[in-house]
């Protein structure tokens, strides 16, 4: 076992190789009274982890395995490396099955196939009995913030930089996002689905996109941590014969995860410097940005230098503020009005919903031209100079909001 920033010795763990892949690690962790905490290592550093379709279903074949075990009380999972816990989705793969698919009104059948296991790993990792801390340390993005969001135990350090940059490529705020981004205080989730911005550890705790901090160079501690917990006496007291004992279970091991990274999380916050959360100072400005009308009132507002100054006159002084504007600038105009139009439209829907409508909506966009475009512009060719097919007024007439609604509507079967 070779983990990053080590700093003690970890009990004794057998690696569990599958199907002979190395795109996720698995090991199982011995630990004390013969229960065990499994492990999982996103173990693509050069591509900063990204999600590929394979990945996601090793992932939901493992945690199917790992609910049978009795003897397993957590699941941890974390990036391989320091740069990313995760960058997003492969979105290079999605580009090159897009440019070698000649299917008029269908989906390529690897972008069928991938937010399908995309979307199926989170619902899996939201109703999953059993803990799942998650280390959420530098870049989570995209389908990161999905497996992020979906956990149970969600760590940030302080060089977490967590965003959904869509905007970017012609895609939306996927992987769940038009889920976690309603849970944003005063309508911030959607500036940041609009813009793109980063969210730091101080960020995502506001935004509750985690739930403990604590220091990047800490995540062995924190596994040793975990290891050394009484999930014994959890155990012994449960008799999960019953639904009502299995989710007392489930209750009492989540009990055991929270406490036990209260505790680490305390005192390894103390050894490093948090930057101040940047929604927190912005909060006011922007409820009420995102209040002022709709997406055209919004969008005339963040165009102009001399309007945001006059609107807001400490968001010209931030860089960061400054930096989501630029995004926001270079951004996709239908993904501003797909953003706009599903953060309605998911306000009151389950979870179960908003993933059906996602995926439908995902497909759509990989048929469609600007998604192509901004991965050429942003990842292939690397000009930033994407020619996008719609402005933002041609997006929002009447033919227009034919096209973006068309999004939502039910896309034919390959």
């Amino acid at each position: 076992m070779n983990h990053s920033n080590k700093e003690t010795t970890l009990p004794s763990s057998e690696t569990d190789a599958t199907a002979g892949s190395t795109e996720v690690l698995f090991e199982l962790i011995d630990i004390k009274q013969g229960l065990q905490i499994g492990l999982m290592t996103l173990n693509r550093e050069k591509s900063l982890n990204a999600l590929s379709t394979t990945m996601c279903q090793l992932m939901s074949d493992k945690l199917t395995e790992w609910e049978q075990l009795d003897t397993l009380v957590a699941i941890v999972i974390h990036g391989a490396g320091e740069r990313a816990l995760c960058a997003g989705g492969d979105i290079r793969q999605l580009y090159s099955a897009r440019q070698q698919w000649d299917g008029e009104g269908v989906a390529p059948p690897e972008a069928v196939d991938f937010f399908a296991s995309e979307y199926h790993l989170d619902t899996q990792m939201h109703e999953y009995h059993k803990p799942i801390i998650i280390w959420g340390s530098g870049i989570v993005m995209g389908g990161g913030m999905g497996i992020l969001s979906s956990s149970s135990h969600r760590i940030v350090t302080e060089t977490t930089r967590a965003a959904m940059p869509e905007v970017n490529i012609g895609l939306f705020p996927d992987a769940t996002g038009s889920w976690f981004l309603q849970r944003y205080p005063a309508k911030t989730g959607l500036f940041m689905g609009l813009t793109g911005a980063d969210a730091n550890a101080n960020d995502a705790l506001l935004c509750n996109l985690a739930d403990f901090k604590a220091s990047s160079q800490h995540f062995d501690k924190m596994l040793r941590c975990l290891c050394e917990a009484d999930w014994h006496s959890a155990l012994s007291e449960s008799d999960t014969n019953s639904l009502s004992s299995t989710v007392s279970l489930r209750n009492k091991l989540h009990a055991v995860a929270t406490n036990t990274l209260n505790q680490f999380s305390i005192e390894s916050a103390k050894t490093v410097e948090f930057a101040p959360s940047n929604v927190a100072k912005f909060m006011p400005s922007i409820q009420r940005l995102m209040n002022y009308g709709g997406l055209e009132a919004i969008d005339a507002i963040l165009q102009s230098d001399e309007k945001l100054k006059q609107f807001c006159p400490k968001c010209v002084d931030s860089e960061w503020f400054q930096a989501a504007v630029a995004n926001y600038r270079y951004g996709c105009p239908v993904t501003k009005a797909i953003t706009y139009e599903m953060y309605q439209r998911a306000h009151n829907l389950s979870l179960t919903e908003v993933m059906a409508l996602e995926t439908n909506v995902a497909l759509h966009c990989v048929i469609y031209p600007d998604f192509s475009e901004g991965v050429r512009a942003l990842l292939i060719d690397k000009d930033r100079n994407p020619q996008w097919s719609r402005s933002l007024a041609e997006c929002l007439d009447s033919e227009g909001q034919a096209y973006i609604q068309g999004h939502f509507e039910s896309l034919a079967a390959v």
